[in-house]
């Protein structure tokens, strides 16, 4: 588990410390987004272009969620709670998404909670916080897992993640809030040495939070076959960008290994 984990943040990390993501893709403009983005034509790998290298993992077709019911229970086993983040994690309010429903970005570039649209089998969302401690401020992080009916369908969300900040280069997941500055970068497997997921998007911007001081923000997605696994680092005061970075990307690595645990052959 932990090596998988591993994987996914030293890939990252190595994307942004040589300035791939920063040079290489960005939104029109200065500002974006939230939970779906795009990267600029100059991207160099589309992540929903595919890779012709062999799949990351093959899942064993009966294991698979078929039905929304399989799909609830398989994204609430592989969603981080509180306390799988780490010591001192706590619940936000809410703690978790409603059932039914999925993140959608409305045409006024606000994040919105809609049904879960046919081909989407059960998406969850779970809200976490590292309480403020002495100098150092909250973190914010989410956990999110989708389960398609369709591999195609699970590539559409990644594509749509690329193509949202174009359509909203600034974005509001809530009152008051908005991320600006926003960059992404996709990957498909194989490419930029990328080896844990059929496909992946990174993207790091700034949150502003009713007029407090900017901070950073990351946003990790990949899939598996069928399943899309995400999650978002929000930084405060006196937390550095390394620490954001392993955070997001153990988290991500781990929860691809319960995805695969939970649909690998026996």
């Amino acid at each position: 588990m932990r090596g998988n984990a591993h994987g996914v943040r030293g890939g990252w990390v190595t994307l942004l410390v040589t300035g791939s993501l920063l040079a290489g893709c960005s939104a029109q403009g200065a500002d974006g987004g939230s939970t779906r983005r795009t990267a600029s034509p100059q991207a160099t790998a589309p992540p929903s272009g595919g890779s012709t290298t062999a799949p990351v993992f093959t899942p064993d077709a009966s294991l698979v969620p078929r039905t929304s019911k399989d799909g609830q229970r398989l994204v609430e086993s592989v969603v981080f709670a509180p306390g799988d983040w780490g010591r001192g994690f706590v619940a936000q309010d809410p703690a978790e998404s409603r059932p039914g429903t999925w993140a959608v970005l409305d045409d006024g570039c606000r994040w919105e909670r809609e049904k879960t649209p046919r081909g989407v089998l059960a998406s969850l969302s779970r809200y976490s916080l590292l309480p403020a401690d002495g100098s150092k401020g909250a973190v914010r992080v989410t956990a999110v897992a989708t389960a398609h009916s369709s591999a195609l369908g699970a590539d559409e969300q990644l594509s749509t993640t690329l193509e949202e900040v174009l359509r909203c280069p600034e974005q509001h997941p809530r009152a008051g809030a908005r991320i600006t500055g926003l960059n992404s970068l996709g990957t498909p497997f194989g490419a930029r040495e990328q080896e844990y997921a059929d496909d992946s998007v990174l993207e790091a911007g700034q949150y502003v939070d009713k007029g407090d001081a900017a901070q950073p923000y990351r946003w990790m997605v990949a899939r598996l076959g069928t399943v899309v696994v995400a999650v978002s680092v929000t930084g405060a005061k006196g937390r550095t960008e390394q620490e954001l970075q392993q955070l997001g990307g153990d988290a991500l690595g781990q929860m691809l290994v319960r995805v695969q645990q939970r649909l690998k052959v026996k």
